[in-house]
């Protein structure tokens, strides 16, 4: 017995992904590469979790050559980061829902592999909900909450409605087993915020990063988490420091860094070029070294 009507659902699905994938590009400068969207000629929206360093950081369009990134700003409350290439992308923005995304609604995830493939997943908005605390005294007015399995590499991919409309940007972060995304409106709203700003001072120390849980033989002062440093950039404050590739950065000018987000909350323009303390680990021996964050250069 033929199902004509699973049969062309799957089909419109399928093409709907193909459409939407012209403006999901893959990320690369995390601990591994992740997704954005396009949102202008050369600028590309992501999730500041989802590049994880300040350096380094290339897009690639699909079928195309990767192409140097500079981060231009990101927003704390949203964690919407956005990088603005060196060359223009040749690649189409997306078309921004004007309805929020509501309950029940069929969407589409999309993002990229590891070889730069179109990953898609298809699910429900199951929740819309917040406001979501992000950070001292931040927070995101609503987030969506999803059904479409999500890996790591979706984070900063695209959330489509059937009518192949931006809806949201995903995070690949859970809560409570469903996958979590930020509306676009939301998403788009931070990213004019942060471009409209013009490039903040940001510091820059060469580091590297992500989050280590520390055996019980490794908690200094009852710590349970840090990040482990996975990379050091050469003539960086860091190295200047003496900071090296499996140190755990415990602290940095007396606040706990447990996430990539916590570094770069920390790197304002009023640490620039002041020393600061940072509390590290090596072993099970705990130190404290002194390092001054340059400014980035963009």
């Amino acid at each position: 017995m033929p199902y004509h009507t699973l049969a062309s659902l799957s089909d419109e699905l399928a093409d709907l992904a193909a459409t939407g994938a012209a403006s999901v590009v893959q990320v690369q400068g995390g601990r591994r590469p992740a997704s954005g969207v396009v949102h202008g000629p050369n600028t590309v929206i992501t999730t500041a979790g989802a590049i994880g360093r300040e350096d380094g950081l290339r897009v690639r369009v699909a079928g195309a050559d990767p192409l140097d990134a500079d981060l231009a700003g990101w927003d704390p409350s949203t964690r919407i980061a956005v990088l603005r290439t060196h060359a223009d992308l040749n690649a189409p923005a997306p078309s921004i829902a004007n309805a929020e995304p509501r309950p029940g609604q069929i969407v589409v995830a999309i993002g990229r592999s590891l070889s730069n493939n179109l990953t898609a997943s298809v699910g429900n908005v199951a929740i819309v909900g917040g406001p979501l605390r992000t950070g001292r005294r931040r927070e995101i007015a609503r987030v969506v909450r999803i059904t479409a399995p999500v890996h790591e590499g979706f984070a900063g991919g695209a959330v489509f409605d059937t009518a192949g409309q931006l809806t949201a940007i995903a995070t690949a972060a859970a809560i409570r087993g469903f996958a979590v995304a930020i509306p676009a409106s939301i998403a788009w709203a931070a990213a004019s915020r942060v471009l409209e700003a013009g490039t903040p001072r940001r510091g820059f120390v060469g580091l590297a990063v992500q989050p280590v849980s520390l055996p019980a033989a490794q908690r200094p002062a009852g710590r349970e988490r840090g990040l482990l440093v996975v990379g050091v950039t050469p003539s960086s404050p860091a190295e200047a420091a003496g900071l090296m590739v499996g140190d755990v950065l415990l602290d940095f000018d007396g606040q706990p860094t447990e996430t990539p987000d916590d570094l770069l909350d920390l790197l304002t323009d009023r640490r620039v070029g002041r020393a600061v303390t940072a509390r590290t680990l090596r072993g099970d021996s705990a130190r404290d070294v002194q390092l001054s964050p340059a400014e980035r250069t963009r």
